[in-house]
């Protein structure tokens, strides 16, 4: 009996998509794309930060085999140490750069349908659904229904929010429809009941997930909590942690993984902004039992970082995490599996504000060192499935074989 701890860097890709072209951030195609070469050429260069010069320090992923995924997906050529893992770089198949589409696929579940998404014009929303919230929210209409970024849409529009108590409704690219209200004025289980009454509705759609973006603060000074809830469509076919669950053994999701998979072959979630969450995972580490399979996300690369086209922030916040992961490695048990990968990319240095279409890298610690080479998403799985003797489903092939 061993122990696997999968751990999603949310949006850290590494370029190299092969169908990029097909997907844009406003008019532009995802073309070139690549979050992590473009946030090394910045740092090298003394773009990421102010008086700042030199090369990412992330020693811990590098020796786990990043830089040597990065040339893999996208043929840059970074410095490479020593191994002390295996790398890989991971190819989607699902059509989308989204949370759901990635994670699924990791999870061994290619997303058998084509996402709905709501075209970027005022309003973006159907008349039926926006009739729909203000039913639930017993309001007489919504403020925002068109496209944006979470944070802009708050300062744009949280003031009419706190005058008129009109939820603050918006979208994205990605198959999405958030909804942002104030903690104290709007009501917190107020908002997560209009998110979970409209989710049927747009689930229906084949919209991937109805957002509760909670906030809190004074005009001006608006700032949004981590009381974040995604209502997510449940996965149409058993996933990685129904395999692991339906074999007697404990799952344990870390950040929004509850989420995106509705707690399907969940037991336990921890949830927090991502200094609690390394918290959590480094728990699990230590506690979680034989057999056991954590499953993490760590979502303010993306959220914080990606979206907001902030190259020094995310730069730091890479660094951070090696910094943490270095703790979590020493503390793996002998026979331990533990993989860090991404779900999509979000190139803080692209055009836009939303994901960008790339390759994404697969280290794992606890199996040797050296390349595996090119994989799909659903090959996570399988090897996890694997490394933990229960049963596999879907495309993924084991690259442990």
């Amino acid at each position: 009996m061993m122990r696997a701890f999968l751990v999603v860097i949310d949006s850290v890709g590494i370029g190299g998509a092969p169908d990029a072209a097909a997907y844009f951030n406003g008019d532009l195609p995802d073309t070139g794309a690549n979050t992590l070469g473009h946030i090394l050429q910045a740092c090298a260069e003394g773009r990421a930060e102010e008086g700042r010069s030199g090369p990412l320090a992330v020693p811990n992923m590098a020796a786990l085999g990043l830089f040597n995924a990065l040339n893999l997906a996208s043929g840059m050529e970074v410095e490479t140490p020593s191994l002390t893992g295996r790398f890989a770089a991971a190819t989607e198949v699902s059509k989308g750069k989204d949370t759901p589409s990635g994670h699924w696929e990791l999870a061994g579940l290619p997303v058998p349908w084509d996402w709905h998404y709501f075209p970027d014009a005022l309003p973006a929303f159907p008349a039926e659904v926006v009739e729909k919230a203000c039913e639930i929210a017993g309001t007489f209409g919504i403020l925002g229904n068109c496209h944006g970024s979470g944070t802009v849409m708050i300062d744009r529009f949280g003031a009419d929010h706190l005058r008129s108590g009109y939820p603050i409704c918006y979208t994205s690219a990605d198959s999405v429809f958030q909804i942002a209200a104030h903690e104290q004025f709007f009501g917190l289980e107020r908002l997560y009941a209009l998110c979970e009454g409209l989710a049927p509705m747009l689930h229906e759609m084949k919209v991937g997930r109805v957002i509760a973006r909670p906030f809190v603060g004074e005009v001006g000074h608006f700032q949004r909590t981590a009381n974040r809830r995604d209502f997510a469509i449940t996965p149409p076919e058993p996933v990685l942690t129904n395999w692991v669950q339906d074999a007697g053994r404990k799952v344990y999701g870390v950040g929004k993984i509850g989420d995106i998979f509705s707690m399907t072959g969940i037991d336990e979630v921890r949830k927090g902004r991502d200094a609690q969450l390394m918290e959590h995972l480094a728990d699990y580490v230590d506690t979680a039992e034989e057999g056991s399979l954590t499953f993490a996300n760590f979502v303010e690369f993306d959220s914080e970082y990606g979206h907001r086209r902030d190259i020094s922030g995310y730069a730091r916040h890479l660094e951070w995490f090696d910094v943490e992961l270095g703790k979590i490695l020493s503390r793996l048990r002998e026979g331990d599996m533990l993989v860090v990968t991404a779900d999509h990319g979000n190139d803080p240095s692209w055009s836009g504000t939303d994901h960008t279409r790339e390759r994404v890298p697969v280290l794992v610690a606890g199996k040797g060192s050296g390349e595996i080479g090119q994989i799909a998403f659903a090959d996570v799985a399988a090897s996890i499935a694997a490394h933990l003797n229960v049963p596999a489903q879907g495309p993924g092939r084991s690259f442990l074989k």
